[in-house]
């Protein structure tokens, strides 16, 4: 009897063990497939109730401790009474104003993001709806924020009223995409500006000379390089590469004077940049104003819905950056403490 009991057991515990190690299969399995597929997904967030529900919940927590119970029910019974009747919203509210981000790099990495999130908001919008994009970047690439701001012409070309929110920056390839935009806003101490184009390279020949090191370019066309990094440059080739600079500067003001055909192109065309205060002044912007400060005022007027599109990364891109992140924030919290230091009483 023993026996027996002893071999079910044996058989039992078999059992589970490779039921746990076709189930861990499985999950293992579906895991992968998963991580592999880098679609983006669509995430959205109605900033109206999240500013309702904030301020129900600082006026609960305001109260007095015995009214904090009427208080809650108050909001629990208005809740009770939108849900029986119907929410009747003003004609106001029944429009839209749809809230992009887009944070560049020097490359303007996140461009093919833009790009469709843009599109989808010119699918769903109706008329009388609005885009803010909440723009920050220093500028970077010519041919890359070309790009982005050819998203940005997208909207104005589908009919939709745009408006683009500085905080902190929009200066060269910034500003570019920013001027695209029906109004444009900034911060008190954002920068802006910087219209203009700049490009540096070293050359190491004379280095390579004194060493005894040929290098040998070849190339098809007169002008297929005109100044190098490891072979000889000449005047030709300088003026050459200062005329593709000219060009390209003759461009991005165009690009902005037709945009901003108020704005005196030529006085700001220089590469300086400007805080916001001056750059109102100049006609860079339309208004002062931080991007929450302008999307709480909307709120009152419409619905303020802001949306992206999120890539999923695989697992152990996932761990990767979690650990970085990890790494950062205890080498930034050390640098803190550190400086800190300095103005603690000893």
């Amino acid at each position: 009897m023993n026996e027996w009991l002893m071999d079910i057991g044996r058989f039992t515990a078999q059992l589970a063990v490779l039921i746990f190690l076709v189930g861990l299969v499985v999950v293992i399995f579906a895991r992968v497939r998963r991580d592999g597929d880098n679609r983006r997904r669509l995430r959205i967030e109605e900033l109206n109730q999240c500013q309702e529900s904030r301020r129900r919940r600082l006026a609960i927590a305001a109260s007095e401790p015995g009214a904090r119970k009427r208080l809650l029910k108050a909001f629990r019974r208005d809740d009770k009474v939108q849900g029986r009747q119907g929410r009747k919203e003003p004609d106001a509210l029944r429009k839209t104003v749809w809230v992009l981000d887009f944070h560049g790099d020097i490359k303007a990495s996140g461009v093919g993001q833009l790009a469709e999130e843009i599109s989808a908001v010119i699918a769903a919008a109706t008329e009388g709806d609005e885009v803010v994009v909440r723009l920050e970047s220093p500028g970077g690439l010519v041919h890359a924020y070309g790009l982005a701001a050819a998203q940005m012409d997208r909207l104005k070309d589908a009919g939709l009223s745009t408006t683009v929110c500085v905080d902190k920056v929009a200066a060269s390839g910034g500003y570019l995409m920013a001027c695209a935009a029906d109004q444009l806003r900034a911060a008190p101490f954002a920068v802006l500006g910087s219209i203009g184009v700049v490009a540096q390279l070293p050359n190491l020949h004379r280095l390579l000379k004194r060493h005894d090191i040929d290098i040998e370019l070849l190339t098809a066309g007169e002008y297929k390089r005109t100044l190098t990094v490891f072979g000889e440059n000449t005047e030709e080739g300088r003026k050459k590469f200062k005329a593709d600079l000219e060009n390209i500067h003759q461009l991005f003001k165009s690009h902005v004077a037709e945009r901003r055909p108020r704005l005196d192109i030529e006085a700001v065309a220089t590469g300086e940049t400007w805080y916001g205060r001056d750059a109102l002044d100049k006609g860079l912007i339309d208004a002062l104003g931080t991007s929450e400060a302008y999307l709480v005022s909307r709120m009152e007027e419409a619905r303020v819905i802001k949306m992206c599109l999120e890539t999923r990364h695989p697992m152990g891109e996932r761990l990767g950056m979690g650990i970085s992140k990890g790494i950062e924030g205890g080498i930034e919290r050390l640098m803190e403490r550190l400086d800190a230091g300095r103005w603690e009483k000893r």
